[in-house]
């Protein structure tokens, strides 16, 4: 009977090692990703594609994704700042635009107050006009800006984010007062199509995979892409090979909270690197056109010291920053 009962606890520890030993190897009781931006923009679809990418390889047991916009994401910035400090599930996706926006809004919160975790993607930027324009040419948009600036609406995301620093260098390129560009911004790229479509605005800038729907369909007509070459499979012009010396590409980054340990981040940070791997997310980085930027520890946080004095400097030369 002793025996009997020995074996059976032997064998039900056995299994009970082997369902262990099944389980993810980075699993994570939870994920926590905060959108500083309402939901249809780039920050948002980089936020759904890495939950997909969580949730396919089962590195945690929930995730979750929430929505907090305005004013280039500093309003979601600083609810994470103030509200997740030692949380090591919570987590922020930002970028460029982010670095823009606190430079320019004069944020009580910066970069510096979370932990950097990875710099996850790349996207070129597009101009487009609405299918229903007048303009048919990147020459025909920049010959009217040219001539009256202030004709010329330009539509994107945030104020001080990669589409409105993009219509500042588009303009110091072309020989117009930066000042002068007259930028509409919109909280989310979702508000942004729509205001472009609707005809609210000449020309809209945004991120090839925000708009590429609407420019497959015809809705939108694309002028120029950012970036040093043309996107792979599509036929549109660089700004650089239509005379416009100007080459941008829109980074985004994830960022844990303020006051976690060395071990919570590594945590983290081992979760990503498996993300990444991921089909899901390898197809998300096709399906989007976006570029693979992954880096993490020490050279993604010297990248990003670098990027944030280079930005900032950049804004305040166009003249973005507020008195």
């Amino acid at each position: 009977m002793i025996r009997n009962i020995v074996k059976t606890t032997l064998v039900a520890a056995a299994l009970g090692l082997g369902f262990v030993a099944s389980a993810p190897a980075f699993a994570l009781d939870s994920v926590k990703i905060l959108v500083p931006a309402n939901p249809g923009g780039g920050w948002d679809q980089t936020a759904r594609a890495l939950q997909a990418a969580i949730n396919a390889e089962g590195i945690a047991k929930k995730v979750t994704v929430d929505n907090k916009g305005g004013a280039g994401g500093t309003i979601g910035l600083a609810q994470f700042v103030n509200g997740a400090k030692g949380d090591g599930g919570a987590t922020l996706v930002g970028g460029m635009v982010m670095v823009g926006a606190i430079a320019t809004n004069k944020s009580p919160v910066n970069l510096t107050q979370v932990t950097p975790l990875a710099r996850l993607s790349g996207e070129t930027l597009v101009v487009v006009v609405p299918a229903s324009s007048k303009i048919q040419t990147l020459k025909e948009l920049i010959d009217q800006f040219k001539a009256n600036p202030g004709s010329v609406a330009w539509g994107g995301g945030s104020a001080g984010g990669s589409d409105h620093i993009l219509a500042g260098l588009i303009a110091q390129a072309v020989g117009v007062d930066p000042a002068k560009v007259n930028y509409i911004a919109y909280s989310g790229g979702g508000e942004a199509q729509a205001a472009i479509m609707g005809g609210h605005v000449a020309a809209g800038i945004s991120g090839f995979g925000e708009f590429q729907s609407q420019i497959k369909s015809g809705k939108l007509r694309a002028l120029a892409v950012s970036g040093a070459e043309r996107i792979p499979g599509e036929s549109v012009p660089t700004l650089k090979e239509q005379g416009v010396n100007v080459e941008m590409v829109n980074w985004r980054a994830i960022f844990a909270a303020p006051g976690i340990s060395e071990a919570q981040q590594k945590e983290l940070v081992a979760a990503l690197d498996k993300a990444v791997t991921s089909n899901s997310w390898k197809d998300a980085l096709k399906r989007n056109d976006w570029q693979d930027m992954y880096l993490t520890g020490p050279e993604f946080k010297k990248f990003l010291d670098a990027d944030v004095a280079r930005i900032t400097k950049l804004v305040t030369d166009l003249g973005m920053v507020k008195p």
